[in-house]
Parts: C-alpha cells; sequence; structure tokens
C-alpha cells in the first residue's frame, strides 16, 4: 500500500468491537429499514460515537469489522445495500477511498464527514513530530494535494474527538428530530467524559523525565502536540514501510540522548521493525494502541478503557513522577 493512501486519511480507525458497542451490529441484515435511527459508520472510532450519541435511539453497523485494517476495507455489494438502507452514514473523508466513493454515490439523505468536523494539522511524513509544531492555518486554502498530507489520527486527541462528537451530535439532532433532546444529553455526556480523559492525560504527562516516545509509525501526532512531548517514528504515517539504516541510527543516538525507554508498536501491524529496533538500541517494548480497532489483543474494550491504557503505557515509558 502506498503513503500516500495512508495520508488520505482523515482518520485512521477501523474495527468495531461488538462486546464494546451494544448498539452496534456488523450483521449487514440489521443494518437499514428498522425502527430505529440506522446508521452505517466507516470504522471504529466513527462506530463508537454513534453508537454513545445514538444510545437506545440508533441501530449502528460499521463497514470496518474487527481486526481489520481500515485502509485495506473494500466495499462489498452487500454493505452498498447496507449504506442504501441508512437514515445516515458517518466516515472520515480520505481515510478510507473506497468508503468515500460509495457513501458519494448513494442516495442517503444525512451524510457526515468527520474531517469537516475539526481541524487537521500536517504532521508530516517523515515521523517527526514536535512539540509546538505548526499545522496548516484555517485561512489556508483546503485543496486536496493538501488534504493528502493531513494526519487522519484525530480521535487520539480526546479535545479534538469531542468537537467531532459534537458536530455528530448536532447532525442526529437535525436527522432524527424526535429523539433531538436525547442526542443532545447523550453528546453533552459524552463530551464531558472526553474532557475528563484530557485531564487526565494533561496530569498524567505533565511531569516526566522523559518527553519523547518512539512509535512503529506515525499517528500519535495530535497526542503528542496536545501534551507536550515529542513523537519520533521509525516508518512515518505508513506503518507497512520499512525504515532506512539511517532512521534506525538516528533513533538509537536519539533515545540515549532523550533517556528513551522503550519503543512502542500496536496491535494491527507487526511488531517485528520495532522489536528490532528496541533489541539493537537495548530497548523495551509496549504497546500504544492507535485505536483503529478493538480487538481481542485490544487492552480495554471501548475507546476509553483503551485510552487509559495508552495513558498508564507512556507514564511508565516516560518516568512519569
Amino acid at each position: 500500500m502506498n503513503v500516500r493512501r495512508r495520508l488520505i486519511p482523515a482518520a485512521l480507525a477501523s474495527a468495531l468491537g461488538l462486546g464494546a458497542l451494544t448498539a452496534c451490529s456488523s450483521d449487514s441484515a440489521a443494518s437499514g429499514n428498522t425502527d430505529k435511527f440506522d446508521v452505517v459508520a466507516s470504522f471504529y472510532p466513527m462506530a463508537f460515537l454513534a453508537e454513545q450519541i445514538g444510545g437506545d435511539h440508533a441501530n449502528v453497523t460499521s463497514l470496518t469489522e474487527p481486526g481489520q485494517e481500515p485502509h485495506d476495507l473494500e466495499i462489498s455489494t452487500k454493505q452498498r445495500a447496507q449504506l442504501e438502507e441508512a437514515d445516515a452514514a458517518l466516515y472520515l473523508k480520505g481515510l478510507q477511498p473506497a468508503v468515500d466513493e460509495a457513501v458519494g454515490q448513494t442516495g442517503i439523505k444525512t451524510k457526515i464527514d468527520a474531517a469537516t468536523l475539526t481541524h487537521l494539522e500536517d504532521h508530516g511524513t517523515g515521523g517527526h513530530t514536535h512539540e509546538g509544531e505548526e499545522g496548516h492555518s484555517e485561512e489556508e486554502g483546503h485543496s486536496e494535494e493538501e488534504e493528502h498530507g493531513r494526519d487522519p489520527h484525530v480521535w487520539l486527541d480526546p479535545v479534538k474527538y469531542a468537537e467531532i462528537a459534537q458536530g455528530v451530535g448536532k447532525a442526529f439532532e437535525k436527522a432524527d428530530p424526535d429523539h433531538a433532546a436525547d442526542y443532545k444529553k447523550n453528546t453533552e455526556a459524552l463530551v464531558t467524559k472526553l474532557k475528563g480523559l484530557d485531564s487526565d492525560f494533561e496530569n498524567g504527562l505533565k511531569n516526566t523525565k522523559s518527553k519523547v516516545f518512539f512509535t512503529n509509525h506515525a499517528a500519535f501526532g495530535y497526542l503528542a502536540e496536545r501534551y507536550g512531548l515529542t513523537q519520533e517514528a521509525i516508518s512515518g504515517i505508513d506503518p507497512e514501510s520499512e525504515p532506512s539504516g539511517a532512521r534506525v541510527r538516528e533513533l538509537q543516538q536519539e533515545a540515549k540522548a532523550d533517556g528513551v525507554t522503550t519503543v512502542f508498536y500496536e496491535t494491527l501491524v507487526s511488531d517485528k521493525t520495532a522489536k528490532t529496533l528496541a533489541r539493537d538500541a537495548n530497548l523495551k517494548t509496549d504497546v500504544l494502541d492507535p485505536l483503529e480497532g478493538i480487538t481481542d489483543q485490544s487492552r480495554g474494550d471501548d475507546y476509553f478503557q483503551v485510552m487509559e491504557a495508552n495513558l498508564k503505557a507512556l507514564r511508565t515509558a516516560l518516568g512519569a513522577k
């Protein structure tokens, strides 16, 4: 898979944990024509929002199966029928080109593009995301070429994820006015919980021995920027790309200079490169989950549990006081 396809993403998210999303089903037969507000979501972070905000009134299905790498998704004929039957589609334009195309071709009335509900930034493709790094300004044009370089992993920043949640809530209220009051209440509850998570990260990462962490690929740019950290990715935005020898030597030197103790890898991508670097540089390894999907290997059953596990892993690796 080429890097460009990875970059178009505006949200690296994936699979839907069936146990985590109580109102969510991946069975296409249950996707439309129910007596509820039928929502088709593209991947886990969107499905989680839909389930939390929709509550008892929504029937949520995900196009991306548990454990499936979201960028590799191809839309089946059955899934196109799902979309046609749904009341709303919730997706993140640019993350999954096949989804973008399918949604664009359907006559579905309510199409909610999460990429329009917050500001996406360009964290670069080389894996360097430093504290205070500037992204595109709001005044700049939003050309297609610029969007290719924008970092899709907005859900890993609780503040940006809350912004998206608020936009989704308003869209639900408009599309299903009979239950608008409940959608509003559910959205407010979710945003409050996300603010709490933000506080946990801010307080938990405020006093650490190191501010630098190594990851398998550059999924944590927004998180690093939010909490004053520096992400150094082995493989840039694309987790499937192999680092150069020069990049490996650079990381080895930086590990010594910045007191890096741990190389993080993730659940849906091979840990081979991360473990090789860790072995050569005498570092530890641990999981930092980009929450592209909930699987049996996830450290938690939903977004909040996995994010708390990520915080714990970061605190340990960075030497939190």
